[in-house]
């Protein structure tokens, strides 16, 4: 009996010194007051955030078209993700586990005051993945803005990420069978990024082009928003990628770190790009530059080391300033404000580029999973690329073409004409 007590006597100490070796499953108070603020920051890349980015890029007849359509993505996302989407991202799918959760956790069942998800309640857990799940669909907006209806977004949307995201979520982070894989994918290259530019792509071909583009001039209406709007995401990506550790930790600490050295990198990048190529540097491409970057540290920031980062942001910056000048003109798609440019092609730099760097001899953190060499790691993480965009490309399309056929996904000429404000809203962003 002395032996038991002394045994848990010892025990209580260890768990005093050592608070790691305390139960999983115990509250964190400085985890959760982190993850409270992370959750916080990534909402305000939405709104306010990627909503004045994009409505500063837009004509002025349709800046409230599309803070409209963020706006209301934010409500609709958190009611879907509330219902059902939380469980399919992150419960337990049964014999599908590998592709899909199930419904254990639809209308938040079992998501009680007392829940926990490691050390955080379960309930700030899931508002953290909510923003998620808001800020992904959001970010296709821009692929199509001034014309689609408002009407087909909400429902291609609802049906987007109902098909889309949940399953890739499920797949990298609900113990899908990406993540079992060992891709390497901290706060969403594939889940979000990769995700959100391949379903903008394909809208913007399936929409077809604005009219007028490209022989008509359609310069942004206010960069003033646009650097607003950047520098918010700036801000908020803190919390995107530094809260993805789930805790107050090393790990996240080096994540903010690379995160803003990438982000800085990549905007100077993008600059020096535009600089040598046109004879000057502009405040859009900067801005650019900088979300360019802060998209591909994206999935890298749990795995890369500080000089690996600034590489990496001046490779996204560099590629994705002609992904969204020469390609987007080679091939001839309207994509409005270059998501597919942006977001995936920053996207793909940086899942694959986190197979290479975060290997130790680079400053990084090592592989991912079974993975023991940067070729099965590049492999693992080419497998995860390749895999979300063409899951994610056929669905999409079949998504665009069915909400097509039932109530048509694009506004007449005369709307168009006019702009969205009015002839969607009847309200217009200025009063002349």
């Amino acid at each position: 009996m002395l032996k038991v007590k002394n045994l848990l006597l010892a025990l209580a100490v260890g768990i005093l010194v050592f608070p790691s070796l305390a139960l999983a499953n115990e509250l964190n108070t400085g985890d959760t007051a982190w993850m409270i603020t992370a959750t916080v920051l990534v909402l305000f890349m939405t709104i306010p955030g990627l909503s004045l980015f994009y409505a500063g890029m837009v004509r002025s007849k349709n800046v409230l078209s599309v803070l409209m359509q963020c706006f209301a993505i934010t409500g609709l996302m958190s009611i879907l993700w509330a219902l059902y989407l939380y469980s399919l991202a992150f419960s337990d799918g049964g014999s599908i586990n590998a592709f899909v959760g199930g419904l254990d956790k639809a209308f938040l069942s079992g998501v009680t005051v007392d829940a926990m998800s490691g050390s955080i309640p379960e309930t700030v857990f899931m508002t953290f993945q909510m923003t998620f799940a808001i800020i992904t669909p959001a970010l296709i907006v821009g692929a199509f803005a001034e014309r689609m209806k408002f009407s087909a977004m909400l429902i291609f949307m609802s049906l987007w990420v109902t098909v889309c995201y949940a399953p890739v979520c499920h797949w990298v982070w609900g113990g899908g069978w990406l993540g079992n894989y060992g891709i390497l994918d901290f706060a969403g290259g594939t889940v979000v990024h990769i995700n959100a530019g391949i379903a903008g792509l394909v809208a913007a071909i399936v929409l077809g082009k604005r009219t007028g583009y490209p022989t008509a001039q359609m310069p942004p209406h206010n960069l003033g928003l646009t650097i607003v709007g950047a520098s918010m995401l700036w801000v908020g990506w803190f919390g995107f990628n530094a809260g993805s550790e789930l805790a107050a930790d090393n790990v996240a600490g080096m994540a903010m770190a690379v995160t803003q050295l990438a982000t800085a990198a990549a905007a100077l990048a993008w600059m020096f790009a535009e600089w040598i190529k046109h004879g000057k540097p502009s405040v859009l491409g900067i801005a650019s530059g900088a979300v360019a970057g802060l998209v591909a540290i994206t999935p890298a920031c749990g795995s890369v080391g500080p000089m690996g980062a600034i590489g990496l942001g001046l490779v996204a910056g560099v590629g994705c300033f002609y992904a969204s000048t020469l390609l987007k003109r080679a091939v001839g798609y309207d994509d409005s404000l270059d998501v597919f440019g942006v977001h995936a092609v920053g996207g793909i730099i940086g899942a694959i580029g986190v197979g290479v760097l975060c290997a130790t001899q680079f400053g990084g953190a090592g592989f991912g999973g079974d993975n023991t060499s940067i070729t099965s790691q590049v492999l693992a993480q080419a497998i995860g690329v390749i895999s979300t965009i063409v899951y994610t490309g056929i669905c999409s399309f079949i998504i665009l073409k069915i909400v097509d056929a039932l109530i048509g996904l694009r506004v007449d000429e005369d709307q168009e004409a006019e702009g969205l404000d009015v002839s969607l809203h009847n309200e217009r962003g200025y009063i002349l």
